[in-house]
């Protein structure tokens, strides 16, 4: 199997060269290029194809997010990882909304990064727990959940999809799993998000942690 190419994008030299010794030491991966801001990032992408990037969100020039963006959209196989000191639920939606497979935050235990990264490339979400509890309390667990329509508004198939989406399941993943198509999966996904008023993946997520169809506590 071939290594994984790596781009690394953050404005501070010292953090870039910590997080690439840390990648290195996983093994099966090599770092193809480093940028400083995020039009340096696009750029790069655009020219060395990466499979993951690892980026922050506070860079000059464009800032994380929209860059992600940008990669994602001239390159749709390549995966986002954001590793960023933000942790507000605002940020967490907006780097979701513009396609990240990741989200962590810098002061993480080295092993998440490790996992964050393993499981993005399996074509899995990853939204560390840390994360998902930053999210909650922003939005306000209880009084938002109250609002919310109730897991008997979905049908059994709909919070089977659900719980795997929640769990950090890639759409193929979630596929192979119930013996179905692809297709059949989207389908699933956007009847689960127009019953429930949600459109994007951190919400999904949220909700299926309120309802207590997963966990927050590590497995």
């Amino acid at each position: 199997m071939s290594a994984t190419r790596i781009l690394l994008a953050d404005d501070h030299a010292m953090v870039r060269a910590g997080v690439r010794s840390l990648i290195e030491s996983m093994g099966g991966t090599t770092i193809v290029a480093e940028a400083s801001n995020g039009l340096d990032a696009v750029a790069f992408a655009a020219t060395h194809r990466p499979d993951l990037v690892v980026m922050d969100i506070s860079m000059s020039e464009l800032n994380g997010i929209e860059a992600a963006a940008r990669i994602i959209a001239t390159n749709p196989a390549a995966r986002v990882l954001i590793l960023s000191m933000h942790t507000s639920g605002e940020f967490v939606r907006r780097a979701m909304k513009a396609g990240v497979s990741g989200y962590l935050v810098k002061d993480s235990a080295p092993l998440e990064l490790f996992t964050a990264i393993e499981s993005i490339m399996r074509g899995e979400i990853y939204l560390s727990p840390r994360i998902a509890r930053h999210l909650l309390s922003d939005l306000g667990e209880g009084s938002r959940a109250a609002e919310e329509p109730s897991l008997d508004a979905l049908t059994p198939r709909h919070r089977e999809v659900l719980q795997m989406i929640a769990e950090g399941k890639s759409t193929k993943a979630i596929a192979f799993t119930l013996k179905v198509s692809v297709k059949t999966v989207e389908t699933h996904r956007a009847a689960l998000m127009d019953r429930l008023g949600i459109h994007d993946l951190a919400g999904l997520v949220i909700y299926a942690v309120r309802h207590k169809l997963v966990s927050l506590e590590p497995r």
